[in-house]
């Protein structure tokens, strides 16, 4: 199983510029997740100060146990192993093929001999769908394969853990799709932890069993993707629906003044070309490949977010209620409409969980809390809830979710 990744209060900045601050969220252990944002917003720069190639400025990064924002270089050159991290580009060397830029770890990390590097090569080439394309130069191929030999590249040390940058850069709808079934169908043979770093909604909605954004400066929210793909914040509802209106502006400085002029200009009829429909709501989610066993990673996920189900926003307990099947419904001692629930259920006991763990009946649970506030000020649409600063709401809780403090969320 993939490793744990611990983040607690990380912020980085260049100089007097603050890139993003306080970010605190941890990735589940063989879950896929995916942190969303508007260009510009410092996602990759995340990813690089998650892997020690940026220093953050304060806060603790865990893997392992090892904080790898304190610890020594040969602590973080032996943390940096349990990575594999896809670039936006691919980061190939153009004058070697894709055998030699795949083998590139193994020869650079571990003494194998080269028989066995061109076994573990074959067999990631296979698993990327780029058998016998290995004489190919990455100026050969196209963008897409040029995506998936960087993909076979980070993944031929077995990582614990694979970073992903902008998977759709420069590629079309058919084979962004290609890419998004590729990542959940590695995740289900390989078990490991997964963070995809993208701006593309149909990704966002259909493949992460997590999502989190950043935005000015803040990570906005991070929990099971029912949480946000439901959330009434602004700023997610304009994100996910792609519309000119809200919060997020071409230099992500928008005043209230040019809210204002938007809104009104939409009420004279106006039309800019945004979306009418609101997009929000759970979709379902994609699965792995026929032929491919059950997803692990999903099973917990599932487990995990059903033990903590109370504590998240009413929307996300509907959209999560609702997709599940008739038989995880039973299981789960749960009912999409809670007047037609047992009235006196019997207590669900989930084998492997003990007695603090089991999953509440919906009769114990009290009223939901609110975990995300809702509405930005309207006179200051830059500040986020959550974030610091005089008058700023208190941070969900933490655990699975973004904020700090040991709230909801933990498993």
């Amino acid at each position: 199983m993939g490793a744990e990744v611990v983040i607690e209060g990380l912020t980085k900045s260049f100089g007097r510029q603050t890139i993003w601050r306080d970010v605190t969220l941890t990735l589940p252990p063989g879950e896929v997740s995916a942190m969303l944002g508007p260009s510009g917003t410092g996602k990759s720069v995340f990813l690089k100060s998650m892997i020690g190639l940026l220093k953050p400025d304060k806060g603790r990064c865990v893997i392992n146990g090892v904080d790898i924002v304190t610890c020594s270089e040969h602590k973080l050159y032996e943390i940096r192993k349990l990575f594999g991290v896809l670039f936006q580009d691919g980061a190939l060397f153009g004058s070697m093929n894709l055998y030699d830029n795949v083998a590139f770890p193994l020869r650079e990390h571990t003494k194998k001999s080269e028989s066995e590097i061109r076994r573990i090569v074959g067999e990631k080439l296979e698993m990327t769908g780029l058998a016998g394309a290995d004489k190919k130069l990455p100026g050969e191929i196209s963008g897409g394969m040029r995506k998936r030999a960087g993909l076979a590249r980070a993944l031929v040390l077995d990582p614990q853990i694979i970073l992903v940058d902008e998977p759709d850069s420069g590629l079309d709808p058919v084979r962004t799709a290609y890419i998004s079934q590729l990542l959940i169908d590695l995740n289900t043979q390989i078990d490991a932890t997964i963070l995809i770093v993208s701006h593309n909604i149909n990704l966002a909605r259909t493949v992460p069993d997590n999502l989190g954004m950043l935005f000015r400066k803040e990570l906005v929210m991070f929990g099971p993707r029912e949480v946000l793909l439901t959330s009434d914040e602004p700023v997610v509802e304009q994100f996910l629906n792609g519309r000119k209106r809200g919060p997020i502006g071409m230099s992500e400085e928008k005043d209230t003044a040019t809210m204002a002029r938007e809104e009104a200009e939409a009420a004279a009829g106006h039309s800019d070309g945004s979306p009418d429909e609101d997009i929000r709501g759970v979709v379902p989610q994609m699965q792995p490949s026929p032929g491919l066993p059950e997803r692990a990673g999903a099973r917990r996920r599932m487990d995990r977010v059903m033990r903590i189900l109370h504590t998240l926003p009413a929307n996300a307990q509907e959209g999560i209620i609702e997709s599940l099947t008739p038989e995880e419904q039973r299981h789960y001692n749960v009912h999409a409409n809670p007047r037609y629930a047992p009235q006196n259920p019997a207590p669900q006991n989930r084998p492997g969980l003990d007695d603090t763990q089991q999953i509440p009946r919906i009769s114990d649970r009290g009223p939901v809390p609110n975990q995300h506030q809702g509405q930005l000020p309207a006179d200051q649409v830059a500040r986020i809830p959550g974030g610091a600063g005089e008058g700023a709401q208190p941070r969900p809780g933490g655990g699975y979710f973004g904020g700090g403090g040991n709230g909801p969320g933990g498993a």
